[in-house]
C-alpha cells in the first residue's frame, strides 16, 4: 500500500510520517500531483494557519486536485479545516469537500477557557469505520484555535467552549481536528483503521 502525505508547508508532518512508520506503512512526503493521484490512500496533515496553506495549495495546483481524488483520504487538524467551505481563520475561502464553516474559538471566561484549546478531549457519538473499535469517551489530544461545526458529516464530537465536529466522514474523504500520532492508542487505532478499513 503506498501512502501519500500531502506536502503544504504546514508543521507537524515529520510526527505523523513516524506514526505511519510504526503502523508498516509505506509512506511518501509530496506536493507532487502524479504521486498523489496514484496512491492508494492520501494522508492531509498540518498544523498553520489557512490562508497562507491555501496559498501554497493553489500555487501547486493541489486545490483543484484534492476535491477530485477518488481513493480514500484523510485530513488531520489543519488538514480538516482546510477540507470545508471556509474558515474564519483570515476570511479563507478553503477546498469545499465538507459544506461546513470553520469557527474561532471566543472564549466565554479567558479563566476557565484558553485559546488556543490544548489538551486532551474526550469523542462522543461515534461511528464507523474510522472509529471502530473504540469506545464512546476515548481521548485524543488537540491543538487548535478554530473549529469545525456539527453538521450532517459529523462522525464524533467533543466539547471545548462549544460542541464541534470531532471527526467528519464524507464518500471517500475522513477528517479529524485532533492528532492522532499524538494521542496514544486511540490515535493509532483510528490511523490504523484508515489504513485497513476505509
Amino acid at each position: 500500500m503506498q501512502v501519500a502525505v500531502i506536502k503544504y508547508n504546514a508543521g507537524n508532518v515529520q510526527s505523523v510520517l513516524f506514526a505511519l512508520e510504526r503502523l508498516g506503512a509505506n509512506a511518501v512526503l509530496t506536493d507532487d500531483i502524479e504521486t498523489i493521484s496514484n496512491a492508494d490512500k492520501v494522508i492531509f496533515p498540518g498544523q498553520g494557519e489557512a490562508s497562507t496553506a491555501m496559498m501554497y495549495l493553489k500555487e501547486k495546483k493541489l486545490d483543484k486536485l484534492i476535491p477530485s481524488l477518488k481513493q480514500p483520504f484523510f485530513g488531520v487538524c489543519l488538514g480538516q479545516q482546510l477540507l470545508c467551505d471556509y474558515s474564519e481563520e483570515n476570511d479563507t475561502p478553503c477546498l469545499g469537500v465538507f459544506p461546513v464553516k470553520v469557527k474561532k474559538f471566543l472564549p466565554e471566561s479567558y479563566v476557565e477557557f484558553k485559546v488556543p484549546h490544548v489538551g486532551w478531549n474526550n469523542l462522543i457519538n461515534l461511528k464507523t469505520p474510522l472509529l471502530e473499535g473504540l469506545d464512546e469517551e476515548s481521548y485524543v489530544y488537540y491543538v487548535h484555535s478554530f473549529f469545525c461545526e456539527i453538521s450532517d458529516f459529523t462522525i464524533a464530537q467533543t466539547h471545548y467552549i462549544h460542541d464541534f465536529a470531532a471527526l467528519m466522514h464524507r464518500d471517500n474523504f475522513y477528517a479529524m481536528q485532533a492528532h492522532p500520532e499524538k494521542s496514544g492508542k486511540v490515535g493509532e487505532r483510528i490511523l490504523e483503521n484508515f489504513l485497513l478499513k476505509t
